[in-house]
Parts: C-alpha cells; sequence; structure tokens
C-alpha cells in the first residue's frame, strides 16, 4: 500500500511538472512572421519578431517605436531585462541597426527558451514552455543541426522524379517558403528543373544587378509528410549572395513543433496552415 502511494505521488508530480508551463501569446503578420509584444527595461514597449536563426535580440533602424532605454556601445547593448508577458528574461543581448521583418522594430530569438523545451504553436498563436517533454502523439521527429544559435534540419526535395536530401536552416524572418543557396541552385540547375513562375532584377547598393527567380517544387517531404507545388526561390547570375538554403516562415507555419532541450531533436505534426495557399515573393 506505501509502495502504491508513493507510485501515485510519483505520476501525479510527474503530470503536474509535465503541464506547468510557461505562454508567450503572439500574432503572424500577412507576411507570415511572428510578432511578440516585449517591455524592455521595464520602460520601451516594443514589437519584436521572433527569428529562429538567432539566440540575441537586435532593434531595426526603421523601428517605428522608442527605443530610449536600450543603452548601445559599438552598437552593442548587454545586460537588457525583456519582459513579456508576466515573465522577465534577463542579460538578453540587443545588436543595433539589424533589419527586421514587417511591422517590428526589431528581432528577438531563442535565448528566451535556453535550457528548456519550447513549442511553436501556430494553430493557437503561442509559444509554449516546458520542464519536461509533452505529449507527443501525432507528432514525428528529425535530427536537428545546431550551428552558432542557429537551427538546421533535412528534407527530401523532389525533382524531375529524383529524391534529394537538403539540409535547411529554419528562418522565420524570410517571409516565402524555400530559399535555395547559389551552390545548390548553380549544381541543381533549378532554373530548368523547377518551374519558373517569376524574375525580377534588383540593384545591390554597389550598382550591381541581382537576379532573382521564383519556381514551384513539385515535392517536399519532411518525415511522412509531403507538401506539393511549394513555393522556391533562388538567385541567378554572376553575384553570389546566398551561402545557405532557407527552410522559410511560409513552411514553418504549415506545422506545430516542439524543441528538445539539448536542441538535437525536434518533433512536429501539421497546422491549420499545412495546405494554405503559398506566399507570393514576386
Amino acid at each position: 500500500m506505501f509502495e502504491k502511494s508513493i507510485l501515485l505521488l510519483f505520476f501525479l508530480t510527474l503530470f503536474s511538472i509535465v503541464k506547468s508551463q510557461e505562454t508567450i501569446p503572439f500574432r503572424i503578420t500577412k507576411h507570415n512572421n511572428i510578432i511578440v509584444k516585449t517591455l524592455v527595461n521595464d520602460k520601451d514597449s516594443l514589437d519584436l519578431m521572433f527569428q529562429i536563426a538567432m539566440e540575441d535580440a537586435s532593434i531595426s533602424p526603421e523601428r517605428q517605436r522608442k527605443t530610449d532605454h536600450i543603452i548601445f556601445k559599438d552598437d552593442i547593448s548587454d545586460g537588457n531585462i525583456v519582459k513579456i508577458g508576466n515573465k522577465k528574461y534577463e542579460n538578453i543581448r540587443f545588436f543595433d541597426n539589424e533589419y527586421t521583418g514587417h511591422e517590428a522594430d526589431g528581432k528577438i530569438g531563442t535565448g528566451i527558451f535556453k535550457g528548456k523545451i519550447f513549442k511553436i504553436d501556430y494553430d493557437n498563436s503561442q509559444f509554449l514552455i516546458y520542464d519536461m517533454m509533452p505529449d507527443l502523439k501525432d507528432y514525428e521527429s528529425t535530427p536537428l543541426f545546431s550551428e552558432n544559435g542557429q537551427f538546421y534540419i533535412a528534407a527530401d526535395n523532389i525533382f524531375d522524379n529524383q529524391q534529394q536530401e537538403v539540409y535547411f536552416l529554419l528562418q522565420s524572418g524570410y517571409s516565402g517558403a524555400i530559399l535555395y543557396s547559389n551552390q545548390f541552385a548553380d549544381g541543381k540547375e533549378l532554373d530548368k528543373k523547377l518551374r519558373v513562375t517569376g524574375e525580377k532584377t534588383l540593384k545591390n547598393s554597389a550598382g550591381q544587378s541581382v537576379i532573382t527567380k521564383q519556381g514551384v517544387l513539385s515535392h517536399l517531404k519532411l518525415g511522412s509528410m509531403v507538401l506539393k507545388d511549394v513555393s522556391a526561390g533562388f538567385f541567378a547570375g554572376g553575384l553570389k549572395t546566398q551561402k545557405v538554403n532557407y527552410f522559410g516562415a511560409d513552411l514553418l507555419r504549415r506545422f506545430i513543433w516542439i524543441f528538445d532541450a539539448e536542441r538535437k531533436t525536434v518533433y512536429f505534426k501539421p497546422s491549420k496552415y499545412f495546405s494554405a495557399p503559398y506566399y507570393k515573393i514576386l
């Protein structure tokens, strides 16, 4: 009887721990970016875009709100306190003059989830933070590769009925679905293998022409889940600027994600946006 009571207490405690969590509400813009309302240093109310491809935070030169209480030295500000809802996060580093997504004063990264399991719940527009792994029923998993605070996953791309494994950087700041690196686009001759739907020529600050093309990938496979007619972009021409492949915000929103505390595995299942129309870049 005593042993049964101890066992029951253990499971009740375990259940309590798993259910105890922090919740951070967010909103999704029409450009697929996640916006979190924050109060920095108890003074500056800012709308920050969640950037999964960074750990720290930053302020945009195009910000709409004042940041008088974030003190920079050589474009870096350390020791800041960021309040989101009722939770305060201390010792947050901000970088100055980094461009961000639409409707945002800056960016905030995954550092606020350090050492914790976190979930991106696109269905309910919220982050959930756990001390122990929540229920993983209906989720699949894939290895998560971390480098300099950035996360990569592998997904299968299907060109001409051939399956090609590609490593993608999770990039919530890019509004589109896929953006291929120059090396991959040139090596796989994507201008011939993708159905190109648009092309645009831009000029950089040096006056050089940058050609961007938008096309359609017939199938993208993540685990057992297959997305069809995926919007995919790449740069063409002689100027090589894109170093990695992006798994952009338009793809991220199609799943609900759970990241383990060690950042070695990510779990996913379809969200309500799984079959939504793709964001148009061009």
